[in-house]
């Protein structure tokens, strides 16, 4: 006969399973399988692991859940079940009101749509705003400040020193049809001699000619732009991708040696400039000086 069933303690071996129970009942030889969360102490049930554990103080169980009533003998233990249940305890609160929330995404959804943003408050507004960059830019804007920047030629008024030069560098501006993004680029390089704000090139890139998108760039389903592969609905469309700084060479840059962003246009600089990101000028300066600066009036020096 063999005897294949150990005993889970000494060396013994028996011909079956219950042979073999009956020798670790008798004995007590069951090996210990449950042990005590809290001491460690080592039992041949969970039965008796919680018996013990329900009778000794010390190792009752004292992590309490955030939400409901259930308590465990470790953090872990507790941890687990409030992640399965979801009974983790909010703990995002709203800048505003009372509420609290279970993640930062749902506080901010909530201070979103109840305009409850109070860190970064426009109190002129009632408006709360979700960072202080974005409080910065209402501030700075038409509704604060109002139309105060006129084009040196149309006199049409800007909120802005970004927002004329776009409409000059766009060859927008009624009065002066032959002013674009480079002639102001060959007017501010010839002035600029040391390169406090534009690059050092040998030329200014070339542009797109206007009316370069013909039949040839369609290619099946829409007009395709032959440098970036974007598609358009129609040849005045590409027509106007071509013309934008989209793909220009950047010939400006941050006048702050310490930041030395390069921008594609002025209007992209007086916009950097304008948001005090490199804290290189104050926004008042920039919209103080600007026509004086289109104008060859004012050097470049004075926005340092």
């Amino acid at each position: 006969m063999y005897y294949n069933y150990e005993c889970d303690t000494c060396t013994r071996t028996f011909a079956n399973q219950a042979a073999v129970n009956q020798h670790m009942n008798a004995l007590d030889h069951w090996a210990p399988r449950f042990n005590c969360e809290s001491c460690g102490r080592d039992f041949s049930s969970q039965n008796a692991a919680n018996q013990h554990m329900n009778a000794v103080s010390l190792c009752k169980p004292r992590f309490e859940c955030e939400t409901c009533t259930s308590k465990f003998h470790s953090q872990a233990a507790a941890n687990d079940h409030m992640r399965a249940v979801g009974h983790l305890a909010p703990r995002y609160p709203c800048e505003a009101c009372n509420k609290v929330f279970r993640s930062q995404q749902a506080a901010r959804e909530h201070m979103e749509s109840d305009n409850h943003w109070r860190k970064h408050y426009c109190s002129d507004c009632d408006r709360g705003f979700q960072n202080q960059n974005n409080l910065n830019m209402h501030l700075n804007s038409r509704v604060h400040r109002g139309n105060q920047v006129p084009c040196p030629f149309c006199r049409t008024a800007f909120a802005t020193a970004s927002g004329v030069s776009h409409h000059l560098e766009s060859s927008s501006c009624s009065h002066a049809r032959n002013v674009n993004r480079e002639t102001i680029y060959e007017a501010i390089k010839s002035r600029d001699r040391q390169g406090l704000i534009t690059k050092n090139l040998l030329t200014y890139p070339d542009q797109p000619s206007s009316g370069i998108a013909t039949a040839a760039t369609w290619n099946g389903h829409r007009y395709e732009c032959y440098l970036c592969h974007r598609s358009f609905t129609s040849t005045r469309a590409l027509d106007q991708h071509l013309a934008s700084p989209v793909h220009q060479q950047k010939v400006y840059h941050c006048p702050n040696r310490q930041c030395g962003r390069d921008l594609v246009s002025l209007a992209a600089l007086f916009n950097h400039l304008e948001s005090e990101s490199c804290g290189f000028i104050r926004f008042e300066k920039v919209q103080q000086n600007v026509n004086g600066f289109l104008t060859g009036k004012q050097r470049l020096i004075a926005f340092s």
